[in-house]
Order: C-alpha cells, then structure tokens, then sequence
C-alpha cells in the first residue's frame, strides 16, 4: 500500500471534504490520542475526520521523555493493572505495529544499599520482566540482570564510585514522540481519514442538547466552515476543559497539567553504554540515550499558566543538574546543555494536591449526546484509550459497527521494514549515502525511507546534509512538508526533526536554509520566507530568557515575549 501524503494538497482536500457530507466520527486533537482515535475509527470502517489547533503532537505529545515504558514506579504503587496494560502494548509496538519507531533502550539503576535494596528492586523488576513476557509481546527484550560494583562501572565509568553498591539492569523502549504522532495520523489517512492540521474548533454544532458538528477555522487560509459529525471526540488532552467549555457544559472530570522538563546533553558528555534510573524525593529521574546525545529528564510540577508554551525556569534546570550530578563523577553544567524542553500531562484531577499522586489512568465520558469526552492515561496506552473512545462514540451511532483492529494494523513504515534493514547496505550502495545515514532514514521512515531517497533521485543536492545540523539530510526537511503536514519553520525544526533541541543554537543557523527548502513546497516568497526565519529566532530567544528566571511566573512572562506565527 503506498502510503499517505500529508502536504498541502492534501490538507485543502481534507477540510473541503470534511465540510461536504457528515461523518460519523469528529476527533478534536492532534495528539498521541486523537491520532490513535482516529485510527481506530476509520478501521472500523467510520467515516472520519481529525483536526489540530497547532500541529500535529505540538502539545503534550512531542514533549515527553520519550519513552515506551509499563512504568515500574507504577508497580511500586502497587497498580499492577495499568503496568501490565503498558508492557502489553509495548510488545505490540516494538514486534508487530511500529518496530521502526520503537526500540528497545537499556537502563541501568544503582544500589545505594546491599542486601534490602537488591532484594526489594529486584524483586520489582523481576516481576516487570515476568509481567511483560506473560502480556505475550514481550520476548523480544532482554530480561534484566544483576550487576556488581566493577561491572556496573565497567557498563558506566560515568558514574562515581561512591553513589552505588551495585545496581540492576533491565530493559524499555523509546519513541522519537512526535514522530509516532505524524505517522499515526498518515496511517489514519491511508485508511481513508480525512486529517487537517492549523484547523481550529471555535464552537460546537447543537441541535436540541445534541453535539451534531463543530465550527472550524482554518487558521491557514483564512475563513470558518461547519463540519457535521454522528460523533465528535474531544482528545485535546491538557485543554480538555477548555474545549468542554465551549458546549457550556460542566465535565463529568477535570485535567490538571503537570509540567515535567528535560535537558538534551551531548553523548560524549557522560560516559555510559546505558541509560540510568535514579530516585529523587519526589519521583524518578531518567538519563536516556538519544542518538549522538543524552535526554535528562524530568520533573513533576503543577502548572496553570500558558498551555501552549511550558516554560522551564531556572530553578528546573538546577533542579535536574544538581540530581544527576549526585551520581556522575564529571558534574553536567549549563555549558554541556543544548537544549532544553518542557511539556505537560494532562492528569485526571483528584483529591492530591501534589500532580506526581494524580491519575495516570484515563477516563472516557458522554457529557451530551453526540459528544465523547477521553482525558488523563499516559503515551504508551494511547491506542488503549483510543479504543476505549471509539467504543463510547460507536454507542451514538445507529448501525452496528465492527470491533478495534488495531492490534494487527501496523503503521505506515513498518511493512518491510526488516527486509530493506536487512539490506541496508545494498540500499545505501544504490542511493550513493553511507550505510549509516541509511541506517538513520530506517530508524525514523522505515520502509517510507524510499519515498525520501526519491526526492534525493530527482535532486541529488537533496541527498547532501544540513551543514548546520548534519545528522539531517536536506531531503528530509522537504518531505517533512510534502509528506508529512509541516506548515512552518518550527514545524520542522521542533518536530518533524530535533534540531531545536539536538544543536547548541537550538536551530537558529539551519533556520534560513531550511526555509528555503520549504518555501517551493509550500509557495513562500521571500517575505513570507524571512518572517518565518525571524519568527523562529524570536522563538529561541524568548525560550532562553525564560531559562534564566527564577520560577515558573517569570519564566512564562518571558517565554509568551514571542508571539506565535499565526493566532491561535
């Protein structure tokens, strides 16, 4: 099957058909949930359209710790259930639906006690290991391993001799986040999903105490239209309350966003061959591999200031530096940090005060007719609460509907992926690349790679790297806006790559360069070219000085200093 493009075309195709005839199903909110919904709806044979103020995994969804994980300090709160659902859809990811995006990573934790400790940890994760292999998806990881002193320091020399006794070894997955989102939202439109990013819900449809619709402007070209839906699903995450608040109605729950910040350090940085888990007071902190680089990460901290833009505060990055130089032998500084990112999770609110006790566990609600409300879970379950969504939704409609299939319904790049791995070598020979840039087109389109090794075919300057950000080749920027719904410089910068957060200056030197790769695509002139360009510098600027204040008020003043591209 070949597979959907999301460029420009495309997207004016979506909205006019959108606005033609009803659909069954109306998902609001291009996260991690809203794309696995819509998924899940037009595999069941719905007509359905998905929407998304911003872009595609702009929120929540691009900013996590990037982790596929069953969550072992779950299992420490004794909520087996959740963590068993987690490692069953990590074996579903990493074996059968998206093998090209999820991949298996290697943490190790350190012992700070003999005898108890290992007892007591072991026994957690050897119960993690016993859960996931029982999910029946989770033979393809390593199960974990006890570790000495000496070996755990030969595994990390980066650690200091005196922070541990010992430490265990075990494995989970990660994701490049918005990635997933992007690939799951062309999945959907392979299947026949009519998807539109920069496309805002200003108000509902009712008739009588019916949700029959919803009002859309399209924040691109201009104007409002009325799209007519059977159902609409609100998945909008931490702005579920917002959204409900626009039917006027009291949710049946509230979400509170908890912001959680991470730092990207380079990988020569800190001398490991693994990831590390670490326990702080308040929860845990990860230091995860990341290609040429490391994620650190993360806190846990209520937040009721811009959704849109998370700001991390001075106070944050201490917070992270001081927790993770406990253990390292060569203390991180300021310096050694490339970028910095903040994002938050939308929690089901409850009578804790403190965000780290809330819910990780989701709702689904039927507040109106005709409306479908899903809140709280966590990334790795999403296409649990998808499910779970649709099955709510397919209650309003009046003909039978077929069950979920997407257990068996693979992503767009994962059909003969193994087979051109395999060949990788061949591949690279034919496209006139090194066999490890081949590699890296693998890991992030799998067999879609083709699709990007065309452009470099018709235009051999494509195959030629960023000079300013070489681990990305020029062709990817343009197929970021052909294939997969960038409309903007921070589209690409922030998401479709890493490079805001991947190089020292956070993408400002491949800012123009990637705007005139773009500006063809998408019929930019050079005026349009150069306030995209000034836009993103403005962007970083702002996110720097809000780095240097001293808390989260100061911080989000700063931050909000940089308007977005267009309103939102």
């Amino acid at each position: 099957m070949r597979t959907a493009a999301l460029g420009p075309e495309q997207r004016a195709g979506a909205l006019a058909r959108m606005a033609e005839a009803e659909l069954d199903v109306l998902v609001v909110g291009g996260g991690i949930v809203g794309a696995g919904t819509a998924l899940d709806a037009v595999t069941r044979g719905l007509s359905t359209g998905i929407v998304e103020a911003r872009d595609w995994a702009s929120g929540t969804s691009s900013r996590s710790s990037k982790l596929i994980h069953g969550g072992l300090r779950y299992l420490e709160m004794l909520d087996f259930a959740l963590v068993r659902e987690a490692l069953k859809e990590r074996g579903l990811l990493l074996e059968r639906l998206a093998p090209h995006l999820v991949k298996p990573v290697p943490f190790l934790y350190p012992l700070q006690h003999r005898a108890w400790e290992r007892l007591y940890a072991g026994s957690g994760v050897a119960m993690y290991d016993v859960m996931s292999v029982s999910s029946g998806h989770g033979r393809g990881l390593p199960t974990h391993r006890h570790l000495s002193r000496r070996h755990a320091l030969r595994v990390a020399p980066a650690l200091r001799k005196d922070a541990l006794v010992g430490a265990l070894q075990y494995y989970d997955a990660q994701v490049d986040d918005a990635r997933f989102v992007a690939t799951l939202v062309r999945t959907a439109a392979e299947y026949g999903a009519h998807a539109a990013n920069r496309a805002r819900v200003v108000g509902f449809l009712r008739e009588g105490e019916r949700v029959v619709g919803a009002r859309i402007e399209d924040l691109e070209q201009g104007g409002v239209f009325e799209v007519r839906a059977r159902q609409v699903v609100n998945a909008t995450g931490v702005w579920t309350d917002d959204t409900q608040g626009l039917i006027a109605e009291r949710g049946q729950f509230h979400v509170r966003a908890s912001k959680g910040i991470h730092l990207v350090v380079p990988k020569d940085r800190i001398n490991s061959s693994t990831g590390l888990i670490l326990r702080t007071e308040k929860s845990v902190l990860f230091v995860i591999p990341w290609g040429r680089h490391w994620i650190v990460g993360t806190t846990d901290t209520g937040w009721d200031l811009d959704k849109a833009h998370p700001a991390a505060s001075s106070a944050d990055i201490d917070y992270l530096l001081d927790h993770v130089n406990a253990v390292l032998a060569v203390p991180l500084t300021r310096d050694d940090v490339e970028g910095v990112y903040a994002g938050l999770r939308p929690l089901l609110a409850g009578e804790s005060e403190a965000t780290s006790k809330l819910s990780r566990e989701h709702t689904v609600a039927h507040p109106v007719p005709g409306l479908v409300v899903i809140a709280g879970g966590k990334y790795t379950t999403y296409r649990v609460m998808a499910k779970d969504a649709v099955d709510e939704a397919v209650h309003g409609l009046d003909h039978r509907v077929a069950d979920c299939v997407t257990e068996e319904v693979r992503l767009a790049g994962a059909e003969g992926y193994h087979a051109l791995w395999n060949g990788r070598a061949r591949l690279a020979q034919r496209a006139g690349l090194h066999v490890a840039r081949v590699e890296h087109l693998l890991g992030r389109y799998g067999s879609m790679t083709e699709e990007v090794l065309d452009l470099v075919a018709g235009d051999p300057k494509l195959g030629e790297p960023l000079p300013a950000a070489d681990d990305y080749l020029k062709a990817e920027v343009v197929y970021a806006c052909t294939h997969e719904g960038a409309r903007h410089l921070d589209d690409v910068l922030t998401r479709r790559t890493r490079i805001s957060i991947e190089t020292f200056d956070r993408g400002t030197r491949s800012a123009r360069e990637c705007a005139e790769l773009m500006a063809p695509v998408l019929g930019w002139d050079t005026d349009q070219v150069d306030r995209e360009v000034e836009h993103y510098e403005k962007r970083v600027e702002a996110e720097r000085e809000s780095q240097l204040q001293p808390d989260d008020q100061t911080a989000d003043a700063a931050r909000l200093g940089a308007p977005d591209i267009a309103p939102v």
